[in-house]
């Protein structure tokens, strides 16, 4: 079974074809994303056939659960169908299990280099997030939640997956996300789990912030967790329309009006091709 290495800003996908295979993905997916005995990454993404759009994306994290969908990895799914010929156009749309996105890619020497994706607009209800609790207004903006003798104050935001967004003074290399994460992605507060962003606001343009995802752990980057971050960010007034978000990856660019769609703007780049027997 033949695979693509690729990574967006350092979070790093296995790619493979699966039109007309048929395999355990969830298993096989535990055993690709071993980073000691198998090929190492932070998810395997499926090209798959759609009767909706041009592609379906299918995305198994390490842990085997499915995830509705990834903005670092649907941005590799593109250079992926595009470099490797399974089809001419430049801008496709893909089905998610958060729906279908519309990318648009910019190449250059004939190769995808920047990727740009309509992630949708956010969801800011309780239940469309969804986060267990009466809650009378939204969007839920700096719910207090104690966790590891901590006060986190959380902005809830859902981008076809959950998550929860705080704003820190302490720098964000200094935060013990190892240990905060796990507790605050499977706090009884979040029936289907969540990622956690920790985040330092730079300036209003500019912000810094780290990811646990829900079924990884501390990845280099998350495309749909630093649109979340943009949200909050913007709900918070510390920003404006468009905004660059620096991962320990890279730089994602944001834009969000405060209502509507959530652009997200990366890069894309294939590391090597292998074989898995």
């Amino acid at each position: 079974m033949k695979f693509v290495k690729m990574h967006g800003t350092g979070n790093d996908f296995i790619v493979i074809d699966a039109r007309g295979l048929r395999r355990d993905w969830v298993k096989l997916a535990q055993k690709l994303c071993d980073r000691h005995f198998g090929i190492g990454s932070d998810g395997l993404l499926l090209v798959l056939p759609s009767r909706r759009a041009d592609f379906r994306m299918c995305m198994f994290n390490p842990d085997g659960s499915e995830a509705e969908i990834c903005g670092n990895g649907i941005r590799c799914f593109a250079k992926y169908v595009i470099d490797h010929d399974l089809t001419r156009e430049q801008n496709i749309n893909v089905e998610t299990l958060a729906g279908i996105k519309r990318i648009k890619t910019v190449s250059r020497n004939g190769s995808v280099q920047q990727v740009r994706v309509n992630m949708g607009a956010p969801h800011l209800q309780p239940g469309e997030i969804p986060v267990r609790g009466e809650f009378t207004t939204f969007p839920i903006v700096d719910y207090p939640l104690s966790v590891a003798g901590r006060t986190l104050f959380l902005t809830f935001v859902n981008m076809g997956n959950p998550h929860a967004v705080t704003f820190i003074d302490e720098p964000v290399e200094q935060f013990p996300l190892a240990e905060i994460g796990p507790q605050v992605e499977r706090h009884p507060l979040f029936p289907k789990r969540t990622n956690f962003e920790i985040v330092n606001v730079k300036g209003k343009g500019q912000l810094q912030a780290r990811v646990w995802e829900r079924g990884a752990g501390l990845t280099l980057s998350c495309g749909s967790g630093a649109c979340a971050v943009a949200v909050a960010a913007r709900l918070k007034e510390y920003t404006k329309d468009k905004v660059d978000i620096t991962l320990p990856g890279g730089t994602l660019g944001l834009e969000w009006s405060g209502e509507g769609d959530v652009f997200l703007t990366g890069p894309a780049v294939e590391v090597f091709e292998g074989e898995w027997k």
